[in-house]
C-alpha cells in the first residue's frame, strides 16, 4: 500500500463546505477501494476564519500547508466580509497561501466535454472538442509588483498606482511549465502579452522566444496580444493548446475561457510550485467558481469543479494518472445520464439536481467503474 499522503482540506466560505463535502466523500471512496490512503487535516481560512480567529489565515495554517504534500481549497470571502478594509479581506489567505509557498504556475484548463457541448453560448461546432490549458504566472506582475499604494498629488488630487514587473528567473520558470506540459500535449504554446504598449510585455516576449529557442525548439512557440487572445478565444478557441501569460492577463482570459465551457462549476485549477531538492513540490487545488453567496446553503451548487479538483491533485501532486482519469470519466458519465445542478441544466438535460444528488450519482458511477 503506498505511504500516506498528507492532504490539506481549506474548504472556506460560501458553498466551499458544501461542494468540499462532496469531494470528501469521494476521498474516503478511494480510501476504501482504490487502496491509497491520506493523512488529512482541515482548517478555517478567509472569512470563517475573520469570524472564528480573526485573521484570513492563522500561522497554524500556514504551517499545516508548509507541511502537506498537497492542498485542496475550497472558496473565500463573501458581501459579510466586504467591509472590513483592504488590509482583512478573506482574499488574503489565499494570496498569502500563493505568495509564501512561492506557488507560481496556475493552471486552468477548459474543456468542453461532450455532454456539454450545448451548455456553452457559444455554437456547438466551435468549442465541440475543446480542450486549452492556460498557464498564468500567479506569484509576479501588477498583483505583486511594487511600489504600489493611493499618494496625495501636491494640488491635492490623489492617485493610485501598481506595478507590472517581472525578471528573467519568473518568466522563465512558468514558460518552462507551459513548454513541459505542452510536450505531453499538441506541442503548441502560444505566449501573450502587450509586447506592443508595456515595456514588461516586450521583454516577456524576448524571454520566452530565448527560452524557447535554447531548450523547447520541438515546440511551436507563437505570441498573441491579450487583447487580441481574448477576440480568438471566442471566434476559434481551438486554435490554442497551451496559452502562457502573466498574472492579471491571465487572471482575465481563464475566466473568459471558462464560459466557453458552459460553467464556472465545472473548472477546476491547480496552482504549482518549484520542485524541491528533496522531490516535494507545494501545490494548491480550488475550483475557480468562487464562493457563490447568492446560492450558499442551498444544496444547490455544482460540486464537479471541487472533484475535478481533486483528480488533478492527484495527477499533479501524486502521479496517480489513472485515479485522476477514473474521477473525470465518471463525472463526464454522470453528465451524460443528465444529472446536472442549475447551473447546467437545460437543452440536453433533465430538471436541475442538487448538490448531493450529484455525488450520490458521482460515487454509484465510480463503483461501478471500479467493480
Amino acid at each position: 500500500m503506498p505511504a500516506n499522503k498528507k492532504l490539506l482540506i481549506l474548504p472556506g466560505d460560501g458553498i466551499g463546505p458544501e461542494v468540499m463535502a462532496e469531494t470528501r466523500r469521494v476521498i474516503d471512496w478511494m480510501d476504501r477501494r482504490r487502496l491509497v490512503r491520506f493523512d488529512i487535516a482541515e482548517a478555517l481560512v478567509g472569512g470563517a476564519a475573520i469570524d472564528a480567529e480573526g485573521t484570513p489565515i492563522t500561522e497554524a495554517t500556514m504551517q499545516a500547508a508548509r507541511d502537506a504534500d498537497a492542498i485542496l481549497f475550497g472558496s473565500v470571502g463573501g458581501p459579510k466580509w466586504d467591509k472590513l478594509g483592504f488590509d482583512l479581506r478573506p482574499e488574503l489567505a489565499i494570496l498569502r497561501l500563493r505568495k509564501e509557498l512561492d506557488l507560481f504556475a496556475n493552471l486552468r484548463p477548459a474543456v468542453v466535454l461532450d455532454p456539454l457541448v450545448d451548455a456553452s453560448t457559444l455554437k456547438p461546432e466551435v468549442v465541440r472538442g475543446l480542450d486549452i490549458m492556460i498557464v498564468r504566472e500567479s506569484t509576479g506582475g501588477v498583483y505583486f509588483g511594487t511600489p504600489r499604494g493611493v499618494e496625495t498629488l501636491p494640488d491635492g488630487q490623489q492617485r493610485g498606482f501598481d506595478t507590472e514587473s517581472y525578471t528573467t528567473g519568473e518568466i522563465e520558470r512558468v514558460a518552462r511549465v507551459a513548454f513541459e506540459l505542452a510536450r505531453k500535449r499538441g506541442l503548441r504554446v502560444t505566449s501573450v502579452e502587450k509586447a506592443n504598449v508595456m515595456q514588461s510585455g516586450l521583454f516577456w516576449r524576448q524571454t520566452v522566444t530565448a527560452l524557447g529557442a535554447r531548450d523547447y525548439p520541438d515546440v511551436a512557440l507563437s505570441h498573441m496580444y491579450a487583447d487580441n487572445c481574448a477576440m480568438q478565444l471566442v471566434r476559434n478557441p481551438r486554435q490554442f493548446d497551451v496559452i502562457v501569460t502573466s498574472n492579471i492577463f491571465g487572471d482575465l482570459l481563464s475566466d473568459l475561457a471558462s464560459m466557453l465551457t458552459g460553467s464556472l462549476g465545472m473548472l477546476p485549477s491547480a496552482t504549482l510550485g518549484a520542485v524541491q531538492p528533496s522531490g516535494k513540490r507545494h501545490a494548491l487545488y480550488e475550483p475557480i467558481h468562487g464562493s457563490a453567496p447568492d446560492i450558499a446553503g442551498k444544496g444547490i451548487a455544482n460540486p464537479l469543479a471541487q472533484i475535478l479538483s481533486f483528480a488533478m491533485l492527484l495527477r499533479y501532486s501524486f502521479d496517480m494518472e489513472e485515479d485522476a482519469r477514473l474521477i473525470e470519466g465518471a463525472a463526464t458519465a454522470v453528465l451524460a445520464a443528465g444529472l446536472r445542478t442549475a447551473d447546467l441544466a437545460g437543452p440536453g438535460g433533465t430538471a436541475a439536481v442538487g448538490t448531493r444528488a450529484v455525488g450520490d450519482a458521482l460515487l454509484a458511477e465510480l463503483e461501478r467503474r471500479a467493480a
